[in-house]
């Protein structure tokens, strides 16, 4: 295989593996989803329905237990409520640390994981969809371009220079995502976003609140909201 795809079934991971795609074609692209202890597995029925749209292999992995003694509130172990604030309004009352919902070094760990099974199924490339929204104000540190230049440089060394890792979205906004997507008709009417795992998204949390706005910046409402996902 060609590419790996950290695969998470949300608008920007959905965004990445349409790009994989396009340019690899499906038999050539590994998508990877990660459980890491989240309350709910919405995420992880979106990614397999996305992937068998694409026509793309899916690979699972539990990481679960490293997690276990975080507090992050979307974890299955924590007792913190769920923010129902945009991110600003959070950031707001963090004095500069990331927002509750920063799962600890998530994408590290994972970008660290996706490296050795990258290596292992022969891909020259691993995706992921940290874009410019999330690092803003330091809420989720591990989606700056400081983080990525530095992971990117570390697996690129620790794999003989064999795997580099590609954040295409690193300097574009949210809305710029999905007019990206949009211009490969990628199936956002699949993907889930929202921290609660109810039937709907609950279009409150930061994470709904933003996606709603990147739909909006481009004319349309959330295909999931209107297509009841």
């Amino acid at each position: 295989m060609k590419a790996l795809v950290l695969f998470s079934g949300g608008v920007d991971s959905t965004t990445c593996l349409g790009i994989a795609v396009d340019k690899y074609g499906a038999e050539e692209v590994l998508a990877l989803s990660i459980y890491y202890g989240q309350k709910h597995s919405k995420e992880i029925e979106a990614a397999e329905k996305i992937a068998a749209h694409y026509g793309v292999k899916l690979r699972t992995l539990d990481l679960a237990l490293i997690f276990a003694d975080s507090d992050c509130s979307l974890l299955k172990g924590s007792s913190a409520e769920i923010p129902k604030e945009s991110y600003a309004e959070q950031l707001s009352e963090t004095d500069g640390a990331p927002v509750s919902t920063y799962v600890p070094f998530r994408n590290g760990l994972f970008l660290s994981s996706a490296a050795s099974i990258a290596l292992s199924n022969g891909c020259e490339v691993i995706y992921y969809g940290a874009h410019s929204d999330d690092a803003a104000g330091n809420a989720y540190p591990d989606c700056s371009s400081d983080f990525n230049d530095a992971i990117n440089r570390a697996i690129f060394i620790g794999s003989g220079n064999q795997l580099r890792v590609e954040a295409p979205f690193i300097g574009l906004t949210k809305a710029q995502v999905v007019a990206k997507g949009l211009s490969l008709n990628v199936p956002y009417e699949l993907t889930w976003s929202c921290y609660e795992g109810g039937d709907v998204p609950c279009g409150e949390c930061g994470t709904c609140r933003d996606r709603a706005a990147a739909f909006r910046a481009n004319g349309i409402e959330d295909p999931a909201i209107t297509k009841g996902v």
